[in-house]
């Protein structure tokens, strides 16, 4: 009979002194082993069988000195993370326990690829054991998540910024103009700052709590895009473009009552004209950084915008503009006084001391001794602002993206425009008040109806009906039965000219063309023509929502969208738009200040560009427009001698002839062309390149004059070239940089 053999039942059966017999397995009759010896004959024992024996956790005696040394080598045990074969930033640091020695850089310095921003000065072995291990500077040094994304010009661009902001090129100073061409990534090159400051210095915490981002309303949603972009989620930045005020003000006061090392939304990106209005709410606290996009914004030290943003506490101050000179010098004062006040003087003292004397010399009647002074008064402002502005033209993108030919296309009036120009000019008399010094409410009238009637006489002809001054009797000379519900481009040279090409790009690629204009009646005709062609177009004026801007920019983008056209009002998205689905831009119409027309043109030469870019900029021949154009250029040629140093830059047109604004040559093929006695044509036809060494570096003074299809790059207007409309091309590549015959 078994029994049981559990502790229990063991225990009674020794308390009744019940004898125990021994268990045996049961026995089974087993065959013999080949040696013939039984194995039941022994007794079965299992291997797996133990004897019981009392457990117990006792530990040995120990004296007390073991007994110590045991319990500190279990605490001494550093921790380590329960993840096989972890390397991560802990190492043998203990949990709770400050790190002993020198403190040490956010990132590494000595990491291939780093961008060091600063660097502790070598400390001799006994400068070492002297020097306050707290208080020891650190390596200042970019994040590598955006270091490994920023192209050589950029890694110097955000060095030469940090020095700037962290007073380290002007003693005092804390401003600086970042003033690089379109399209170099200037956006990429403030991030990278901001993250940097509001992260790390060289006392091993961070630079500045907040930074603001300023910038025009179409931006601020690609501000914010861009931080997401690049920074990844790391931050959350607060974009206002929208909302009422009583919701905008709650914003700003929360933004403004940050306090600490790790703040919740540390960068604030808002609008000027949102700024302006609750300028109040934001000049209660203090910002360690304000950036002020397209910031030549700001060029009029009297306006609103520039009290408002100058009377915010904040010391340091990034001012992006690629176009910082527009109109004169004044203004370029006012960008140098906003972001370093002081550096060039009071406003009065820079006329007197830099801008009468550089604009005298630059004029072409000026004499040597004008000139001379000139040189040496730009010489001198150069080596004051160069400390505090950086400077890189588009030629360096010739590495990245593809070719961009530039071409001016000079288009004659139809006979219709000659007549309604011609009698405009007898009737409004507008020269006569010119001569006499003045300049009017009607000779300002004079000029914008003029550059109307070069676009299509469609827009001036409501006042032909109301026979305004100028146009009394034009009525007569449009076509019987004339209306303006439907375009007709063949009255107009520039918009027959449009026609051919938005035609000929259509048939023969799949190339998307972005239409920019200054008034938004000329998109109103662009519009007509596109609904008559059966083209499909997005339009972009003043009248759209910000957050409709964006998403119609970001549809037009996309390979696979429809639309064939993006129409672009100069005044409302001319700046910092990315339109790289199109590569085809037409400028209808040129404007006073150059800056406006190199910012519209430049939406589709950018980053992400893979075609070759073609620029039309069209002029009427003979007319007010040519008269702008070289204002243009004759502004064009300061900035380059101030901004971009060029030397021996041409001086193409004396202030007398600038003048003349309002005359018509009808007997050129171009104005322009023949102002700047071109030394390439003969005949009207480009017959050899510059001469090697020539002092021809002025834009104008690389132009193909062609008066037939010889030497035109550009297949659609060779196509275009049946409309018999005579051309003047201006090539503005860099197929020499990039290696191209």
């Amino acid at each position: 009979q078994r029994r049981s053999l559990a502790p229990s039942q063991l225990a009674k059966r020794k308390a009744g002194d019940e004898e125990e017999p021994e268990w045996r397995p049961p026995t089974t009759q087993k065959r013999q082993k080949a040696g013939g010896e039984a194995e039941g004959g022994e007794r079965y024992r299992s291997p797996f069988r133990k004897p019981l024996a009392q457990l117990t956790n006792r530990p040995l005696c120990l004296d007390s000195s073991q007994h110590e040394a045991f319990i500190r080598s279990i605490l001494s045990k550093p921790f380590k993370v329960p993840i096989p074969n972890y390397k991560g930033p802990l190492g043998l640091r203990a949990l709770g326990i400050k790190r002993a020695g020198l403190r040490s850089a956010l990132h590494d310095p000595f990491e291939e690829g780093a961008l060091v921003l600063y660097e502790p000065p070598p400390l001799s072995a006994h400068d070492q054991l002297k020097i306050d291990k707290d208080k020891a500077p650190v390596h200042v040094v970019v994040d590598p998540v955006l270091s490994r994304v920023l192209r050589p010009h950029q890694r110097e661009g955000v060095k030469f910024l940090w020095d700037c902001v962290t007073s380290r090129r002007i003693p005092g100073s804390h401003g600086c103009i970042m003033a690089d061409e379109m399209g170099l990534g200037k956006t990429l090159q403030c991030i990278t700052l901001m993250w940097t400051l509001l992260r790390q210095s060289p006392d091993c915490k961070p630079e500045i709590e907040k930074a603001m981002v300023v910038s025009p309303s179409s931006l601020v949603r690609n501000w914010y895009n861009e931080v997401e972009k690049w920074l990844g989620g790391r931050i959350q930045p607060l974009a206002i473009d929208g909302g009422s005020k009583e919701e905008i003000d709650r914003k700003l006061v929360g933004f403004m009552n940050q306090r600490g090392l790790r703040v919740p939304s540390p960068i604030l990106i808002i609008s000027y004209e949102t700024f302006r209005l609750h300028a109040e709410a934001l000049q209660k606290g203090s910002v360690g950084l304000v950036i002020c996009d397209e910031g030549h914004r700001l060029k009029n030290s009297e306006n609103q915008t520039y009290q408002a943003l100058n009377n915010l506490n904040t010391p340091r101050r990034v001012l992006i503009s690629g176009t910082p000179i527009q109109n004169d010098l004044l203004e370029y004062f006012s960008l140098v006084h906003f972001v370093n006040s002081g550096i060039l003087g009071t406003a009065q003292e820079f006329k007197r001391h830099f801008e009468i004397p550089i604009l005298k010399g630059r004029d072409a009647d000026a004499s040597e001794a004008e000139r001379h002074k000139g040189e040496e008064r730009l010489k001198e402002l150069i080596s004051i602002v160069n400390r505090c502005l950086i400077r890189r033209t588009s030629d360096i993108l010739s590495k990245y993206l593809p070719v961009k030919i530039e071409q001016v296309v000079c288009c004659r009036l139809t006979p219709l425009q000659a007549e309604l120009y011609k009698n405009f000019l007898k009737q409004a008399k507008p020269m006569e008040e010119l001569k006499e010094g003045k300049i009017s409410v009607s000779s300002l009238s004079s000029i914008t109806s003029l550059k109307k009637l070069c676009n299509h006489p469609a827009l001036i002809y409501d006042k032909c009906v109301e026979e305004e001054e100028g146009f009394f009797g034009a009525l007569n000379l449009f076509p019987a039965g004339y209306s303006t519900k439907a375009v007709e481009p063949q009255l107009s040279g520039k918009m027959l000219v449009l026609d051919y090409i938005l035609a000929v790009t259509k048939s023969t690629s799949n190339d998307k063309v972005v239409l920019v204009s200054n008034y938004t009646q000329t998109l109103d005709l662009f519009e007509k023509l596109c609904r008559n062609r059966r083209y499909l177009y997005v339009r972009l004026d003043g009248t759209m929502s910000i957050k409709k801007r964006a998403k119609i920019v970001e549809r037009f983008n996309s390979p696979s969208s429809p639309e064939f056209i993006f129409m672009l009002s100069s005044k409302a998205g001319g700046c910092g738009l990315n339109l790289i689905g199109a590569n085809r831009l037409v400028m209808f119409d040129p404007d006073w200040n150059p800056a406006n027309d190199e910012q519209a043109m430049a939406r589709v030469w950018r980053d992400g560009q893979k075609k070759t870019c073609y620029i039309y900029r069209l002029l009427s021949t003979g007319t007010i427009e040519e008269k702008i154009f070289q204002r243009q250029t004759h502004k064009k040629a300061l900035s380059s001698c101030v901004v971009d140093e060029e030397q021996d830059v041409e001086r193409h047109f004396s202030l007398g002839e600038l003048k003349e604004l309002f005359t018509l040559n009808e007997a050129t093929t171009s104005d322009t062309h023949d102002k700047i006695k071109c030394r390439r044509c003969v005949n009207g036809h480009q017959v050899r390149p510059p001469p090697e060494g020539s002092d021809c570096t002025s834009d104008l003074s690389q132009w193909n004059h062609c008066a037939d299809k010889r030497g035109l790059q550009d297949s659609v207007l060779k196509a275009a070239w049946d409309v018999a409309v005579t051309f003047t091309f201006h090539h503005h590549s860099h197929e020499e940089q990039r290696g191209i015959p």
